[in-house]
């Protein structure tokens, strides 16, 4: 009976650490990523994702950044390193194409042109009005990311995968 005992704890403590390993368990603060995800709503981060892959366009990623590197912060990847990121009026354009970027509700207009250097991602929220992101404190280092958010546990009408938008490049407009 204690063999059965220790051997019952011993494998709960293997898959804690396995799933603690692997995984991570962040809230979602702040409106900077209306509509696609909610204030309070819980995400499973995959851990192991980026160490398999790149982080791709259109990837949903949980971060420190490094202006306050002990909050974890939710974005939206959308220049990826070596690409210029520029916004014109409403519109963001990567080397001069133009990004379908269907999530993004009504934003004010805002201009500018970014460089992102190599090892660094240019991040930025859905909700554009409420979001401070690489528009205002510049590229984010690859391993300032923790992984990108997998699924959504709480609250139970949100529960399912976290999808990731995958970009389609239109062809070259000129801003």
């Amino acid at each position: 009976m204690l063999r059965e005992i220790v051997e019952t704890l011993v494998l709960a403590a293997i898959i804690y650490a396995a799933v603690n390993l692997t995984t991570a368990r962040r809230v979602v603060q702040g409106p900077s990523m209306l509509p696609t995800l909610e204030t309070g709503q819980y995400l499973i981060v995959s851990r192991l994702a980026y160490r398999f892959g790149e982080p791709q366009r259109g990837d949903i990623v949980v971060f420190h950044p490094s202006t306050f590197p002990e909050e974890d912060v939710v974005k939206r990847i959308i220049g990826l390193p070596g690409e210029t990121v520029s916004i014109h009026g409403q519109q963001v354009f990567i080397n001069g194409q133009l990004l379908d970027e269907p999530y993004v509700g009504v934003q004010n207009p805002s201009d500018g042109a970014w460089e992102v250097p190599e090892g660094y991602y240019f991040v930025m929220g859905d909700n554009r009005n409420n979001s401070l992101d690489s528009r205002t404190w510049g590229s984010l280092a690859a391993d300032r990311i923790i992984g990108p958010a997998w699924l959504c546990y709480w609250p139970p009408s949100r529960w399912g995968i976290v999808e990731h938008y995958r970009y389609y490049e239109s062809e070259p407009t000129e801003p």
